[in-house]
This record gives structure tokens, C-alpha cells and sequence, in this order.
């Protein structure tokens, strides 16, 4: 019996040990709820934040910073910044507006200019009279378009019509990561579209028409192998000037880059070129032209501006205004520095 209460009383011993060894203001860094007092520190979540490689990404522009705690606290100050120890005297402090029991605050924050291809690293911070230091929350935000260098080949159907292939790769073979990604956050996704009149002739960001035939895919490479498609020879329904392709690009975080280029007809001088080098056991690179959307702002253009699709491509002859290098497969872009930040990559 002795023995017993012996154990018992050990026993107690260690659990108010234990207990007494509970921190309260751990000086270590944290994920998820930011670094500061374990149950006193909220949870911060921004709207286009997304999680790539255990780090949190933002996108540029204005986002809504949430901030959610476990019971109702007040006051409550944010600042955004890039200290290191404590919030720095350059941090900005971000308006917020709590719910009614004070839980949940909510406040815009501009994370910096989309014009800006930047991937810079700072933190949020969290203030309240509960916490000792700030709570702190690191985030990358990314202003930085995704990029893709493609080549255009073509290649006879065994039976009629003419197949594309769409790859991210240079004619010197090139590692195809490095033809296709994003400098930040990284490539999401890809699409490539394919209509057979323009696709922008009566409207401006989104195509007004229907394509004849799309692929897609996630990150890299860009590789699209197109169904058969009608040439002369053996149709009457061939597209007698070009198929318009519209080519799509997203990073993790949701910025765009969109390239825009018409194929050569597929007409009969096109279709024996290409089963000729088909015959030696080899695809045709099909010759891209530019393209632009015609869709101007006559009031803009009297005042020296440009019109209302002012990143739509133009064609070379008009380059005048604003100069830039398509590359070698001759992609027109949106968002010309994404052409030449692939170049670095991929001088095929």
C-alpha cells in the first residue's frame, strides 16, 4: 500500500512539473498562426495567398487582409514591412475594421504594382495588448508574369488533314524548364487556343468567339498535340487564312500572360511542304505571324495614347511607339517583358 501512494504521489509530482513548463512567450518562429505567444497569436490569411514550397505567396495590387483570432480581442493594430525582429518604423500600418464581438478584422493593403516585375519577401504584423512582440507573418509577393518560349511544328495525319504540335523547347534543345516558368511563384497552368477568324475583332480582353480546338495543361513543359485539322488538298472546309492562336499563361498566384499569333494557311503549297519533309522523317516549322486587336479609343489615340487594348500586340511595322523583341518563334505578348525575360533563357 505504501508502495502505491508512493507511485501516486510521484506521479502527481511530474505532472505539475510539466504543467509549470509550459511556455507562455516562446522566442522561437512559427507557420500557419506567425511567430509569438502560443493561443494569443490569430491566423492571417490574404485573398490571393497560396502556399508553394512552404512559402506563402501574394499577389501584387490590393488585397484583403483577414485576421482571425480565437476569442475577441481588441485593440488590434497591422502593419505590413520587412523587418526582422520587431515591426519596423518604415512598416505601413493597414486600416482594419473588426466584426462585431472583435474576432475578425478585416483591411486592404496594396502589395505592390502588377508594372513591377518584382518576387520581394517582407512580413505582416500583427499587434495586440496580449503579445509581448508582434506576431509575424512571412509572405513573397509576386508581380512577375509567367513566360514560354513555343515552337510551332506541323505534321501529316495518316489518313488527311494536318497535326500541330505546341512545345516549349528551342530548336537547340534547350531544357524545356527553362523555355517555359515564372520567375516568383511559378507556372500553374497553360492553354492554347485555336479559332479560325480573329478572335478579337469585336472585343477587347476576351475573345468574342468560339475556338476551333484548345488543349491545356499544369506547369511545365508546354507540349500540345492538336487533333487533325482540314487542309486544302483533301478538304473544302480548310480555314483559307490562318488559324489565330491565342496562348494563355498563369502563374500560381493568378498573374496572366497571353501571346497571340496567326498560323500560315494550310493550303496546297503549305500541305506539300510538309508532307515532303514528312516523307524524310521530319516535322515543318510553321512560319507565326503577329497579330493585333484592332479595338482603339479614337480620343486616346488624338492625346499621343494608346488605345483601349494598349498591350494587344501591334503589327512590327507599328512598333514605333513602343519597341520590343517577340523572340524567335515571333509570339506577340500582352505583357512584353515576359518575351524578353524568356529570351534570357532560350536564344534557340
Amino acid at each position: 500500500m505504501k508502495k502505491l501512494l508512493l507511485v501516486l504521489l510521484v506521479v502527481a509530482l511530474a505532472s505539475f512539473l510539466f504543467v509549470g513548463c509550459l511556455p507562455t512567450t516562446p522566442g522561437g518562429e512559427g507557420e500557419g498562426e506567425g511567430e509569438g505567444e502560443v493561443g494569443i497569436c490569430p491566423t492571417v490569411n490574404v485573398t490571393s495567398q497560396v502556399e508553394v514550397g512552404g512559402k506563402t505567396y501574394i499577389k501584387g495590387g490590393k488585397q484583403t487582409i483577414t485576421v482571425t483570432f480565437a476569442v475577441p480581442t481588441e485593440p488590434v493594430s497591422v502593419y505590413v514591412g520587412s523587418g526582422i525582429k520587431s515591426v519596423p518604423s518604415t512598416a505601413e500600418e493597414v486600416v482594419m475594421y473588426p466584426n462585431a464581438d472583435k474576432t475578425v478584422y478585416t483591411g486592404t493593403y496594396d502589395f505592390g504594382s502588377i508594372s513591377k516585375a518584382t518576387c520581394g519577401e517582407a512580413y505582416i504584423y500583427v499587434s495586440t495588448c496580449e503579445t509581448c512582440d508582434a506576431c509575424k507573418y512571412p509572405y513573397t509577393v509576386d508581380t512577375v508574369h509567367p513566360y514560354a518560349k513555343i515552337k510551332v511544328t506541323a505534321d501529316v495525319c495518316s489518313c488527311e488533314g494536318i497535326a500541330l504540335t505546341f512545345a516549349s523547347t528551342s530548336v537547340s534543345g534547350c531544357n524545356p524548364a527553362e523555355c517555359c516558368g515564372d520567375k516568383c511563384s511559378g507556372l500553374a497552368s497553360w492553354a492554347i487556343d485555336l479559332y479560325d477568324s480573329d478572335p478579337f475583332d469585336e472585343c477587347c480582353n476576351t475573345p468574342c468567339k468560339t475556338p476551333v480546338y484548345s488543349c491545356s495543361g499544369a506547369g511545365c513543359p508546354v507540349d500540345c498535340v492538336t487533333d487533325c485539322l482540314p487542309e486544302e488538298v483533301h478538304s473544302t472546309s480548310w480555314v483559307t487564312d490562318g488559324y489565330y492562336v491565342v496562348t494563355t499563361l498563369l502563374d500560381e498566384v493568378g498573374n496572366q500572360a497571353r501571346y497571340y499569333t496567326i498560323l500560315e494557311p494550310f493550303d496546297t503549297a503549305f500541305y506539300d511542304k510538309v508532307e515532303a519533309a514528312h516523307k524524310l522523317g521530319y516535322a515543318t516549322r510553321v512560319e507565326l505571324t503577329e497579330y493585333m486587336q484592332d479595338k482603339t479609343d479614337p480620343d486616346l489615340l488624338a492625346l499621343g495614347k494608346d488605345g483601349v487594348c494598349s498591350w494587344f500586340c501591334r503589327p512590327v511595322e507599328d512598333y514605333i511607339t513602343r519597341s520590343y523583341d517577340t523572340g524567335e518563334y515571333g509570339f506577340c505578348s500582352d505583357t512584353p517583358d515576359n518575351v524578353m525575360t524568356a529570351q534570357e533563357k532560350c536564344q534557340g
